[in-house]
């Protein structure tokens, strides 16, 4: 009877153990953001979020940026009913909004401050880290209106198509690159969360 129970408490405790780390894991990283990590350039993305010029019926000038964050899509509208179609990753539930800003910056591998509210969620996060490869915001980025939020690059090519982040848009870094030489400060930005009909 001894051994029976000190096996129960032996099971009970490597279950303990192994729900405590993977609560623990999944608590630390809910932004797939993996700082110091260089991006993989010869992961191939899926074919629906691999860079495309497509037919996209819109009243939005061209020039104008429109994310659709339930189809992963940011599409750089060209008039004439044809629109660039780059492949993202979104906000994860909670974090997903909508809404009409200005690009009112650009910056070439910027540099990372994540803001107050990311920290307290993510502690373990750097307070700084300066642009670069291993950079979670890649070799672009896009700041939208006053807000927190940007289109960049990333250095996770994998989480495209996926919904982790807080907020911000991610592309890979070849189509934030090419992105970024299309678009000036001022470009109007269009967040939907379902397209339009």
């Amino acid at each position: 009877m001894t051994n029976f129970r000190h096996l129960t408490w032996m099971l009970i405790a490597a279950f303990g153990l192994v729900f405590s780390t993977v609560q623990s894991h999944a608590q630390k990283r809910p932004d797939a953001d993996e700082p110091g990590l260089v991006a993989d350039d010869a992961y191939e993305l899926q074919p629906q979020y691999r860079k495309q010029v497509v037919y996209y019926r819109t009243n939005e000038a061209p020039g104008t940026i429109i994310v659709v964050t339930a189809e992963r899509h940011l599409y750089l509208v060209q008039g004439n009913g044809r629109a660039i179609r780059y492949g993202i990753g979104v906000g994860r539930e909670g974090f997903q909004w909508q809404g009409l800003v200005n690009i009112t910056r650009k910056a070439e591998w910027p540099d990372w401050t994540p803001p107050p509210e990311m920290i307290a969620r993510q502690p373990y996060l750097p307070r700084f880290m300066a642009g670069g490869p291993g950079n979670p915001l890649g070799a672009r980025a896009m700041y939208l209106g006053t807000t927190v939020y940007r289109i960049h690059g990333t250095n996770r090519p994998d989480t495209i198509g996926t919904a982790v982040s807080s907020g911000c848009f991610r592309l890979v870094n070849a189509d934030v690159a090419d992105l970024y030489e299309r678009v000036p400060v001022g470009t109007k930005v269009v967040i939907r969360q379902k397209p339009e009909l």
